[in-house]
């Protein structure tokens, strides 16, 4: 095990190998301890305001949009212009931070990928650092990789998709590292880690740090992380406004705060993304003591549920009006590669829910399988002949507080 020259205040309870002293350099920790420090008591009082909000809803209460946010919902703005890089984002792929689910990402003709410290990759210490240690690598296109089992070697397309990194959530903890004997912020260590060592080297590659925010429930956790982006840009010299970031909304809550989401992210915002299946998670989870909200069937519980089309087609109206992306929800289907009639029947899912995306209005959408990128592609190709569809403000959409939990 290696020995690290750490700074006062910060100890680590994981194993040091040789490689991670790259990741974990003095200058690095203590930049992510200082963000921690500066901004880990606001995010566990925001973290108690879920608990509360929660006994309300438990209680019998319903959602509604905040009056209190009234004029930011009603006033005409728009966020910053977007980097030339990300204006078109028609196909996502997401998937794990290690190396050769890396290479195939960047590799497989999607527009941007996604590198996922959530949902994706178990957060075990290991997963954790080197996960960052391939992402640097990717950053200064040094990142390859050879299969151990088959010799095959595997690198980076000259043309590669751009680049995205989703940190964990505000509830997650970093129990590895321990800052002032608290555990760290998940969150905080992993935009932190990505953010120094890759903010510049990004930037002088003409693209930049960009980023997609999960499990937000408020437009005050946006500004938590607006708050964090500005700190972080001013510590390392990096111009304000650098960091690019669209949220998932996959909680039933920030669904009634778009706006006001991404009037907090201001000029960081990079638009909004349906984060479905987490979406219908939320909703069964907030609701949990309300008769009225029992869900049937998940077969029956498509984007076509009133609910959840209310919720897609709101967003889209929401992120247009403020001339950002309105990206799709995730297609999770694999090939099936031994049973052609089932794979049709898949695939043919995935063709009819992209179809529906794009004539909608999305700029783009997600999908989990480099199989499915093509499928995607096309559905979007076919609608959308610019880089993307923010011109198409959907001012025909009227949603709401009731149509968001209105039952299929």
């Amino acid at each position: 095990m290696a020995a690290l020259d750490l700074p006062a205040g910060v100890l680590i309870d994981g194993e040091i190998k040789p490689d991670f002293e790259k990741v974990l350099t003095k200058e690095a920790v203590a930049f992510i301890a200082d963000l921690h420090r500066t901004f880990n008591g606001r995010r566990e009082e925001l973290l108690a305001r879920r608990v509360e909000r929660q006994k309300r809803l438990d209680a019998g209460e319903t959602p509604d949009f905040l009056p209190e946010t009234a004029q930011i919902r009603e006033s005409d703005w728009t966020v910053a212009p977007l980097p030339q890089d990300i204006l078109d984002r028609r196909v996502e792929i997401t998937g794990p931070v290690d190396r050769k689910m890396i290479i195939n990402a960047l590799n497989c003709g999607a527009n941007v990928f996604m590198a996922d410290f959530e949902d994706a990759s178990t957060p075990t210490w290991d997963n954790m650092i080197e996960g960052q240690a391939n992402l640097a690598d990717t950053v200064r296109r040094q990142i390859d990789y050879v299969d151990p089992q088959s010799g095959k070697a595997y690198r980076l397309n000259d043309k590669t998709a751009v680049l995205f990194v989703r940190p964990r959530g505000w509830h997650l903890p970093e129990k590895h590292m321990i800052v002032d004997g608290q555990p760290m912020s998940g969150s905080l260590f992993d935009f932190g880690l990505y953010f120094f060592h890759n903010a510049r080297e990004a930037l002088d590659r003409g693209t930049g740090p960009y980023f997609y925010l999960p499990k937000i429930e408020s437009h005050l956790e946006a500004r938590l992380w607006n708050d964090v982006f500005v700190a972080a840009q001013d510590a390392l010299g990096v111009p304000q406004k650098s960091i690019k970031a669209t949220v998932l909304i996959e909680t039933i809550l920030a669904t009634y705060e778009m706006d006001e989401i991404l009037w907090e992210l201001g000029d960081h915002s990079a638009g909004l993304n349906c984060g479905r299946w987490d979406y219908i998670f939320s909703f069964i989870k907030k609701f949990r003591e309300q008769e009225w909200s029992v869900l049937p069937d998940r077969a029956q519980v498509g984007m076509t549920a009133h609910f959840l089309r209310s919720y897609s087609q709101l967003l889209i109206k929401t992120c247009h009006r403020r001339e950002v992306h309105a990206m799709g929800g995730m297609a999770a289907q694999i090939p099936i590669k031994n049973d052609p009639a089932a794979n049709e029947e898949a695939m043919g899912r995935v063709r009819a829910d992209k179809k529906r995306e794009a004539a909608d209005g999305h700029d783009g959408t997600w999908v989990a399988h480099p199989g499915l990128v093509e499928i995607a592609k096309g559905e979007f190709d076919a609608v959308m002949k610019e880089a993307n569809q923010i011109a198409r403000k959907r001012q025909d959409v009227h949603v709401t507080a009731a149509d968001l939990i209105r039952m299929p």
